[in-house]
């Protein structure tokens, strides 16, 4: 059975800790393939500031997945009219490969907020989720909607808890030391700072 892993985040831009953490994800699931959704409008996600413009976050993403087979980008969050979510996207890979086992990576942070998504019962019925540890979250401050769910769900093997920590890395902090003129080597792919550079992207 195909293994495959959906991983959804603005990526505005892209950075090392998307890829450590995509890597983890493929790595401790043995998936075939992991699935980049640059998002289009997350409705649940607070326009903090002006999103980046898709088709060059997706590029910026296609450029720092390049160097591993098992991974590949999509912009089916992106070409969608209006709010996106989660639920649909799920829906869209099931019938693209209906006998695949579908992975859904959540930062623990979403999870403590998955009982606030659309249609979140069905979703986790529809796909296994695995979850990368944020510093500081545990899984024990679930809210009590979830915990019949994780409970089961850590027990019958859909739901997984990534062994490997997450790097403290933010994309917030890149785009300030970009508009800085502060270096940002060792946080992206060098292909991605050149496409920012080249593009005037965060100035």
């Amino acid at each position: 059975m195909k293994k495959i892993g959906l991983f959804g985040g603005t990526f505005d831009p892209i950075h090392n800790g998307h890829i450590h953490i995509a890597r983890a994800f493929a790595d401790e699931l043995a998936l075939d393939m992991v699935v980049f959704l640059p998002a289009g409008n997350p409705y649940h996600k607070k326009e903090e500031q002006t999103r980046t413009d898709a088709r060059h976050r997706l590029a910026m993403t296609e450029l720092a997945i390049s160097d591993d087979p098992r991974f590949a980008a999509s912009d089916c969050d992106i070409i969608r009219e209006g709010a996106t979510y989660t639920f649909d996207t799920v829906q869209i890979f099931r019938q693209q490969f209906p006998s695949a086992q579908l992975w859904w990576l959540l930062g623990s942070d979403s999870l403590l907020q998955l009982h606030t998504w659309k249609k979140w019962q069905t979703l986790v019925n529809q796909t296994h989720i695995a979850v990368a540890a944020r510093e500081g979250d545990n899984i024990a401050q679930a809210p009590r909607e979830l915990h019949g769910w994780i409970g089961s769900a850590l027990q019958n093997g859909s739901l997984h808890l990534l062994q490997t920590p997450m790097y403290n890395i933010s994309s917030t902090e890149i785009r300030r030391r970009i508009r800085n003129g502060e270096p940002v080597s060792g946080l992206i792919d060098p292909r991605v700072e050149n496409y920012i550079a080249r593009n005037h992207l965060y100035r």
